[in-house]
């Protein structure tokens, strides 16, 4: 199985015959061992803040945490293509410390790309990216960096001028050099214009079928965690119950002394 690539990923646009790209979040190596072979993009995201850290947002991670994290998945991936987020503020200051910051995921972290969130305001920072050979994923619509400007996690691109001001951004992306645009929280209808609009394939995430591709936090469709259920997430397993259940034996086990056996202990002359 060959690995999956920025040129192969390109490839995947809507088209008679196409196959929708499969993305995932894994934030460790035992995951990331899991899932590989199985999907196409394996992003580490800087959601890892809320479902690792336990923190109320994506604000506080930090581009050490990112390349801690990224190395860690990339140990365990032979197949899939690795991305990762450029944590908060570690892009948006000047060229020089996004370059440096990007240089670090992928030489560190050991990643494949990067991805910004974004558009017309980080184009020309994406341009050089790409010039100098940093690969880069877009994101727009519900960009979670900008939580508090957007005033929560909060379907955008409802009004005419928020559609066209997202259609701006996914042109001037496409225009900088990414290679595939994460489209987050949007209307399916304007998911569908943009995906139409750009030849580089969208990727989507509570933006409806007509993506190119579809990306879900890996904890959130495994039912894993039990305190965020939105609507664009459909639960594939039900984890929480199943772990919490066999942590639930184990404890019995260990108190009314059951565990562990003779079959689970060493001996002498074994």
């Amino acid at each position: 199985m060959s690995r999956v690539n920025t040129v192969t990923i390109r490839k995947n646009k809507v088209s008679e015959g196409f196959s929708p790209l499969v993305a995932v979040t894994a934030y460790d190596y035992t995951f990331a061992k899991l899932i590989d072979g199985l999907v196409d993009i394996v992003l580490v995201g800087d959601s890892l803040g809320m479902v690792v850290q336990g923190q109320p947002n994506t604000l506080s991670v930090t581009l050490d945490e990112m390349v801690y994290h990224s190395k860690c998945v990339a140990a365990g991936l032979s197949n899939a293509h690795l991305v990762v987020d450029m944590p908060f503020m570690s892009y948006q200051i000047n060229l020089e410390s996004a370059l440096k910051n990007a240089g670090r995921l992928l030489s560190e972290g050991k990643a494949h790309a990067v991805k910004m969130e974004g558009g017309v305001s980080i184009a020309s920072t994406i341009t050089r990216m790409v010039e100098i050979g940093i690969p880069v994923m877009g994101h727009i619509g519900l960009t979670p960096q900008s939580v508090h400007a957007l005033g929560g996690y909060r379907v955008q691109g409802k009004s005419d001028s928020a559609r066209e001001s997202i259609i701006q951004d996914a042109i001037a992306l496409e225009d900088a050099g990414v290679y595939s645009i994460v489209l987050e929280g949007i209307p399916l209808e304007l998911a569908q214009a943009i995906t139409e609009r750009v030849k580089v394939p969208t990727i989507g995430i509570g933006a409806g079928p007509h993506c190119d591709g579809q990306i879900l936090v890996l904890q959130d469709f495994l039912g894993l965690n039990t305190d965020f259920q939105p609507k664009f997430v459909k639960q594939f397993a039900r984890l929480a119950e199943q772990t919490r259940a066999a942590v639930s034996t184990y404890a019995s086990e260990v108190k009314q002394k059951s565990f562990p056996e003779k079959e689970h202990s060493f001996h002498v002359n074994t």
